[in-house]
């Protein structure tokens, strides 16, 4: 057998000392590796974490100013009760704003009748007829079902070839509005800021309405409308009041402010960050002092309903 001969003791050492060194410059760069994904998780987590800690803030400062607009809507009777009031509060390094206003200022989808919905969307732009045809599409996708009527509405969105029906129902949500035939989507963003379907009756309460809502009562003339407007910060609640100014439109109006209200809080932490939400409340007695009917925070989620109204 052959033998191979062998390597100095130093030239063998160095060659064994390099592969140690390249094994150990492996490893460090290895943990040099797992060090900097580290970091980037830990800055990840915090961040979300922080993201996190300031939603759970922003919902508890929102669930606050909820409890404390009830609370003062509940001080007085109902009679007495303030259709529209602003306050404003400290709390964990924020300020909070919170305006609220009764829902009876706006036009109900449900009830809503067919001039008022007309006079509403001709207000905010559409010819009269064409208002006129919305505000029928409207009542049909409210209006039930009869066995005795014709199919008349249905028909029209089978032929408009999309892939649903009227609801054939009440309106769930304001947003549905979108859903009606043929109505044109920048009126109908015109239109969100003064309808509900929380309000509960076919009147309005004309004292606390918006401008477009007030001229949407059937009677209302553009000289009545700016004549009712100058004189309305100095109105008493009343009825004696009220038909004086109103005159023919009376009749749609109401000094009833009811139990839905509509809250919207503004948060403006001391660090920068800001936040908003707008809720609609259902006012309560005993246990329960509010229900929370609609929600929608400034993440952009729709309103949705809520089935009780003690926490977000």
């Amino acid at each position: 057998m052959r033998w191979l001969p062998e390597l100095p003791i130093t030239e063998r050492d160095d060659r064994e000392g390099g592969f140690v060194l390249v094994a150990v410059l492996w490893i460090l760069i290895s943990l040099a590796g797992l060090a900097g994904a580290l970091s980037m998780y830990l800055v990840s987590s915090a961040q979300r974490l922080s993201l996190d800690d300031a939603r759970l803030r922003s919902a508890a400062l929102a669930s606050a100013s909820l409890e404390l607009a009830a609370y003062k809507l509940s001080l007085t009777s109902k009679s007495q009760r303030p259709s529209a009031g602003a306050f404003s509060f400290r709390l964990d390094h924020a300020q909070v704003s919170v305006v609220f206003q009764s829902e009876a200022s706006r036009l109900d989808l449900n009830h809503a009748s067919k001039q008022m919905l007309a006079n509403l969307f001709g207000g905010l732009g559409a010819s009269s007829d064409k208002a006129g045809a919305y505000a029928e599409r409207i009542i049909g996708w409210r209006t039930p079902l009869s066995e005795t009527a014709s199919d008349g509405e249905r028909d029209l969105y089978r032929t408009a070839g999309v892939d649903y029906m009227p609801r054939s129902a009440p309106f769930a949500s304001s947003e549905e509005l979108r859903l009606v035939l043929d109505l044109p989507p920048a009126l109908v963003d015109k239109a969100m800021p003064f309808v509900t379907v929380f309000n509960g009756r076919r009147e309005i309460d004309a004292l606390e309405a918006a401008p477009e809502v007030v001229a949407a009562l059937p009677g209302m003339t553009e000289d009545l409308l700016k004549s009712f407007l100058a004189q309305r910060a100095g109105l008493r609640r009343d009825a004696r009041s009220l038909a004086s100014v109103l005159g023919p439109a009376r009749a749609a109006a109401t000094l009833d402010v009811g139990d839905a209200v509509r809250v919207l809080i503004t948060i403006a932490f001391d660090a920068g960050r800001r936040s908003a939400a707008e809720a609609v409340i259902l006012l309560g007695e005993g246990d329960d002092p509010y229900q929370i009917l609609a929600w929608r925070d400034d993440a952009g989620y729709p309103a949705m309903l809520r089935p009780s109204g003690k926490a977000l």
